[in-house]
This record gives C-alpha cells, sequence and structure tokens, in this order.
C-alpha cells in the first residue's frame, strides 16, 4: 500500500472525494452532492460519470490502464479502490452515452493529475447519463474535463441554462409583443383624437367665416327679458337666448358691440320679439317702448283714485299706475293687467301670497276694508315688475322689495326712538307725507309722539280726506264728524292703516323725531311756512292766519 493511501487528513483537492485510511471502502454508499434547481425547471439532473482509479500508481506498469471509462482490471477489492473523483462537466450540446459520432475524433489532449499522473481527455467530452436512485449507472466512471463557466451552464453555476434562455427569449417575445400592441394602441388614440381636434377646429373655423347662428325667419309673439342690474352683454344675451329672442349670444353680443345706444341699457324688464335676428333684437331693446314693468310712485300716493275738489282732476293712484305700466303689445295685441284685477288681487285673505311680512300682519288682518289692506306697503319710489305675471305674483313683488327697503332703512330698530312698533312707525310716516314739507318732517314726527303719549287726537286732515273720493287740504265740519277707521277728528290714537306710501324721508322721520314740546302746527301761507308751538291759543291764531292767507280755503 502506499503513502497516498495512509494519509489520515483529507485530501486538498475539492474536485475528488478521498476516504481515510481507516475508512472501509463501500463503492455502492458513495454520497453525491445533487445539484440544486428550481421546482418549476423541466430538467433532469446530468449523469454521475465519477469512475474509479486504482489506489496504487505505483503498482502500475510502466504506463497506465487505458482510458476507456470503466474499471481497472487491477483492482481485486475495496481497498485497492481510490473514491478520489474529479468532478465533470457536461456540455449542454453533448451527444448522450453510447453514441459516436461518424467521423473521426479529435486527437486526445494530455493532462496531468497530480495524484494519478497523466490523464487524458478527449477535446469534446461525452455527456453520461446519470441514473435515479439505486441504478448501476451510479458506479459509472466520470470523465475528467475541463470547467465550464457558469454562464455556459445556464447560470449560478447550475444545469438548466438551456431551458432557462428558452423562458427568457419566450418572456422578451412576449415583451416584444405587448410593446407592439401598446404602440399600435397608442398610435390608434391619437389619430382619432387627431381627427377629432382637426374636425372641430374645422367646423370653428367654418362657424366664424359663416358667423354665429342667427334666425332669418319672420319674428314671433314678445316675451320678457329681464336685465339685472350688473349685467353685461355676454350675460344678457345668453337670457335672450333663453327666451327664444335670438338663436345664439354671438348674434346678440355682436350687435350689442356694433350699437352704441347698448350700454344706455338700465336694469329692468324689456319686451322683446321671440326668433329675431341679433341685430332686430338689440335694436328692439334700445328703443323707447321696449322697456316694460316700469312704474314711479310718487311720494304720498295712495292705492285707489281719487278726483280733486278745485280741478276735477283724476289723481291716478298705485293700482292704476302698475296697471298702465304692465301693459305688453301694441294695437290688437296690446295686453295689460287691470286696475279691477289689482284690485282685486289686493283684497285677498292670503296676505303671504301678497308679500306682507310679520311685522304688519295682524294689523292688516283686522283691516275691515281689504281692499286697503296693502295702503303704505308699496313704498314711493321707482320699481319694476314683470308684466306677464299674474296680478297677485305683481303685488307680491312689489310689496317684497318695498319692506326690503323700509327694513334697511332701520324701521324695524325704530322703536327706541319713538316707542312704536314698525307698522304704526309706517303709519306715522304716511301722515307725515301727507301734511308736512320736507324740511319740517321731523318737527311733524315729534307732533304725533307727543300727542300720542299725551292721548290727545292728532286731529289731521289729510286722514279725513283718506276716504274720500274728492279731496282738499281743507275739509268740511260734515266731513270730519264722519266717523271712519282713519279719522283722527273722530277717534284718538292713529289710523287703522297708513294713509300714503309714505317717501324715504318721511319714513326717516318717524323713526328719529325732532327733540321738542310741540303739540300743534299750521301751515299759515302758500310758500309753506309752518307754524309749531305747544300753546293751543297760539295755534289758534296761526290758523287764523292761514286763512287770511287763503291756504285753508275750501272748494266746496
Amino acid at each position: 500500500m502506499s503513502d497516498r493511501r495512509m494519509r489520515t487528513g483529507r485530501p486538498e483537492h475539492t474536485g475528488r472525494r478521498h476516504r481515510y485510511a481507516d475508512e472501509p471502502a463501500e463503492p455502492e454508499s458513495w454520497d453525491y452532492d445533487e445539484p440544486e434547481w428550481d421546482e418549476d425547471d423541466d430538467w433532469s439532473p446530468p449523469p454521475t460519470t465519477g469512475r474509479r482509479h486504482r489506489a496504487e500508481p505505483d503498482d502500475w506498469d510502466d504506463e497506465p490502464p487505458a482510458h476507456t471509462g470503466s474499471r481497472h482490471a487491477a483492482a481485486t477489492s475495496p481497498d485497492e479502490w481510490d473514491t478520489n473523483v474529479l468532478p465533470v462537466y457536461v456540455d449542454d450540446d453533448q451527444p448522450p452515452v453510447g453514441f459516436r459520432a461518424h467521423v473521426d475524433p479529435p486527437a486526445a489532449e494530455e493532462l496531468t493529475d497530480p495524484h494519478l499522473g497523466p490523464v487524458y481527455r478527449d477535446p469534446e467530452p461525452e455527456p453520461q447519463p446519470r441514473s435515479r436512485a439505486g441504478d448501476d449507472q451510479r458506479s459509472a466512471p466520470r470523465r475528467v474535463g475541463r470547467s465550464v463557466p457558469a454562464a455556459e451552464r445556464g447560470g449560478k453555476g447550475r444545469p438548466g441554462g438551456k431551458s432557462r434562455r428558452s423562458r427568457a427569449a419566450s418572456r422578451k417575445a412576449a415583451e416584444r409583443r405587448r410593446r407592439r400592441r401598446t404602440m399600435w394602441l397608442s398610435g390608434t388614440v391619437l389619430a382619432v383624437l387627431f381627427v377629432v381636434a382637426a374636425g372641430y377646429a374645422g367646423w370653428k373655423l367654418i362657424a366664424k367665416l359663416n358667423g354665429p347662428e342667427d334666425f332669418s325667419g319672420p319674428t314671433g309673439p314678445l316675451v320678457v327679458v329681464q336685465v339685472h342690474s350688473g349685467d353685461t352683454a355676454s350675460e344678457i344675451a345668453k337670457t335672450a337666448v333663453d327666451k327664444g329672442v335670438v338663436a345664439s349670444t354671438g348674434a346678440f353680443y355682436q350687435a350689442a358691440a356694433r350699437n352704441s345706444q347698448f350700454q344706455k341699457v338700465q336694469p329692468g324688464y324689456y319686451a322683446l320679439p321671440t326668433h329675431s335676428r341679433g341685430e332686430d333684437a338689440v335694436t328692439a331693446m334700445v328703443g323707447k317702448d321696449a322697456r316694460v314693468g316700469n312704474v314711479v310712485i310718487s311720494d304720498g300716493r295712495r292705492l285707489h283714485d281719487s278726483n280733486d275738489v278745485n280741478t276735477g282732476a283724476r289723481n291716478e293712484g298705485i293700482y292704476r299706475k302698475i296697471a298702465d305700466a304692465s301693459c305688453l303689445g301694441t294695437g290688437a295685441d296690446r295686453k295689460c293687467v287691470t286696475y279691477e284685477q289689482l284690485d282685486q288681487a289686493g283684497a285677498s285673505t292670503d296676505l303671504a301670497a301678497l308679500g306682507v311680512p310679520a311685522w304688519a300682519s295682524d294689523s292688516v288682518r283686522g283691516d275691515p276694508d281689504r281692499t286697503r289692506q296693502l295702503e303704505g306697503l308699496i313704498g314711493a319710489g321707482t320699481w319694476d315688475f314683470d308684466p306677464s305675471a299674474t296680478p297677485t305674483q305683481i303685488l307680491n313683488q312689489l310689496v317684497t322689495e318695498s319692506v326690503q327697503s323700509y327694513e334697511a332703512s332701520g324701521l324695524l330698530q325704530s322703536g327706541n326712538a319713538n316707542g312704536l312698533n314698525p307698522y304704526q312707525t309706517l303709519i306715522g310716516a304716511s301722515l307725515v307725507e301727507r301734511e308736512a314739507l320736507p324740511q319740517d318732517m321731523t318737527k311733524v314726527a315729534r307732533v304725533i309722539v307727543n300727542r300720542l303719549a299725551a292721548q290727545q287726537p292728532l286731529q289731521f286732515d289729510s286722514t279725513v280726506n283718506y276716504t274720500l273720493d274728492t279731496t282738499e287740504v281743507a275739509t268740511t265740519d260734515s266731513d270730519r264728524a264722519h266717523k271712519t277707521p282713519w279719522n283722527t277728528y273722530a277717534m284718538s290714537g292713529l289710523p287703522l292703516t297708513p294713509i300714503s306710501s309714505p317717501s324715504a324721508a318721511a319714513l326717516k322721520a318717524m323713526e328719529s323725531p325732532a327733540p321738542g314740546p310741540w303739540l300743534y302746527f299750521v301751515t299759515v301761507d302758500k310758500q309753506g311756512d309752518t307754524k309749531f308751538t305747544d300753546s293751543y291759543s297760539e295755534h289758534l291764531h296761526n290758523i287764523s292766519l292761514a286763512q287770511q292767507n287763503g291756504v285753508l280755503d275750501s272748494g266746496r
């Protein structure tokens, strides 16, 4: 037995397995490291192609035995076998065991092993199949060959490279197909968007060249278009389109831009024919007859008509003014809300439908003459209403806007200065409006407050005239003796309702009366000079002066 067989340590070579000197040889129980592979790899481990060599190279003859891939005949016992096996790596392209190409093999290459001496290797080693566990080929000798780089074995030093390359190639092919589909789809979408954009641009260009859509046929019936405060030409054009006046906002806007009078259009309501050309609609709107539903209510005007004693002229009431402003159209097509319709609507018991505020509802509901229940709730001033609405809707709009104006002046807080509730303050303001000139309003308001506090009758001629069909400044004894809920000669306190529509100045005066002790006043000349006093005797003297100046002369 040679020195090499008596070694007690493991050999330095890692490519073979050696057994120790005191370890019996068990050829059939050698342990091989199995290569690792993924579970989804379709791969079978390469065959183990290790071979046994005689353990005693010194006992060989001058030349080593031929490299045939089988056991050497010189081995007579397991102890005489060496377990050193060199690792063999098999190329993917090697033919299976037993296959011999019908060509002359190239010359063998001589290698030198430090333990076994010269070893011969075929230039292209043939792969040996590996058997399953327990197969006889497990003990078949392996060829000694060169190490194959990991890149050639499929990566990470393990077999199955070809299968992995196939899967990688498949993935790349699938990725290329996906990219092609994505590029095709993106190109299609871009093409569609381009066509749509081009079509829209063409349509806009054609529309621009042809101008905005406009009506060309005969006009239709009149409709009411409202212009709100602060509306621009574009907003008015949109309203006109919504009402069917013009076909497009562009047609109206371009015409308005060319018409210098359009800037003078005021907020309000305008009667315009439907299906008009833009230019015709703008021309109609700036015309003097286009504005409708605009009513001017003068200071101190009452709801109903009355006649002047001296001239016989009719003093048109608020209902008459509203009726005249409600007319639409001309000739046979003219339509108006009538005076009688407004009088009937104003007498409705549905106070909420008429816009009566909560602070006035109780007093209004107690009015025995319901035709007068809205007196004073439509304030003096210039108002706009929709003439195409119903009489009730028209009154509701005017009452609501007037109440908002009253409340904005401080009516709801006026009790701190005059001791009256809001509706009583409104009644007092209507008296101030009918009795005083603007410069004397705060003093007259103080007379009212002082007399109410003293529980002294007000004795105002204006309250007597309120229920008369014919009126004048002076009143007769019989008129003053006639008892009504408004005649302050026949009763103490305030009238049941306001007797007219107060101006803003009269309302302000009643909300904040001037300080003073006055209980009486009278206008002594036709220039409007008014005398105030708290002495009744002085007051009688002032009345005599007024009679001398013809102020209190009666036409009856």
